[in-house]
């Protein structure tokens, strides 16, 4: 089977992976599933959409409300055991019953439990890639489990990653600065990984000491799954390279027999 490798439309519309998405309700929002398919199509084709949960509990009531708009299956689990968590037994079986059709390239897991960290490692052996989507709390054994992991703070909409503000009454001046905050919040509040960036570019250049954009970000998802630009404020990681003068020199070359330019970067 061949190698797995994150493909995305922008490098080729003939280059997409069949992907099956497999969301876990007890620990995804529905209120990220618009730009969780958004980015899920950036991938590849969402051929299999199911949902796993308890939908006669309360606390699926956000789900019931996308589900068919979104033509995702629900799949039923009821809680047979106060503390244990059915759910997650049910996705993992479906999940390996996919698998073993051999009709996927890929799988998309939408979740921020660290107990889905077997069963990502699982499927990266044989050969198949893995998406992980969840929650800043996701264990960090998930998501190192992940060929990319994304994090849904960054899919809801205005693409907020901080908490959602509390709005209340107050006088105009407090008004104004929740306004401000709101505005301070479209950018992320993150801190940058100068160092974990400057040595992948760097082992990620040629002789000469220039990457090209599209190895140096392959190779920070590879050491990073969670590393996204979209983190810092920049919607590509182009951008980023573009705007942090400080510490990258960009320039564009001619790509051979084509007429389109590619990036490349080298550290200042």
């Amino acid at each position: 089977m061949a190698s797995p490798r994150v493909v995305t439309k922008t490098e080729s519309e003939e280059l997409s992976l069949r992907l099956a998405v497999l969301i876990d309700a007890d620990n995804a929002q529905a209120a990220v599933i618009e730009g969780l398919l958004a980015e899920i199509a950036r991938f590849g084709e969402a051929t299999v959409k199911r949902i796993y949960g308890d939908f006669t509990a309360p606390a699926s009531a956000s789900w019931k409300k996308v589900l068919q708009r979104h033509a995702i299956k629900p799949v039923q689990q009821f809680a047979y055991t106060t503390g244990k968590n059915a759910t997650d037994s049910t996705l993992i079986i479906d999940a390996m019953d996919l698998l073993y059709t051999r009709k996927f390239d890929g799988f998309c897991l939408i979740t921020s439990d660290s107990d889905f960290t077997g069963l990502a490692m699982r499927l990266r052996e044989e050969g198949l890639t893995v998406f992980g989507f969840g929650e800043k709390k996701t264990p960090e054994a998930f998501r190192n489990a992940c060929h990319k992991f994304i994090f849904t703070e960054i899919l809801r909409p205005g693409g907020d990653t901080e908490s959602d503000i509390t709005t209340h009454k107050a006088s105009d001046d407090s008004k104004n600065a929740t306004v401000q905050s709101a505005n301070n919040q479209a950018k992320p509040k993150q801190v940058f990984p100068k160092k974990f960036v400057l040595a992948a570019l760097e082992q990620s250049s040629d002789d000469t000491g220039w990457a090209q954009i599209g190895t140096f970000g392959s190779y920070l998802t590879k050491l990073q799954p969670d590393f996204d630009s979209r983190l810092y404020g920049y919607k590509k990681l182009s951008d980023l390279v573009k705007a942090r003068i400080d510490l990258f020199v960009t320039e564009e070359r001619q790509a051979p027999g084509a007429t389109q330019k590619i990036l490349y970067l080298r550290a200042k």
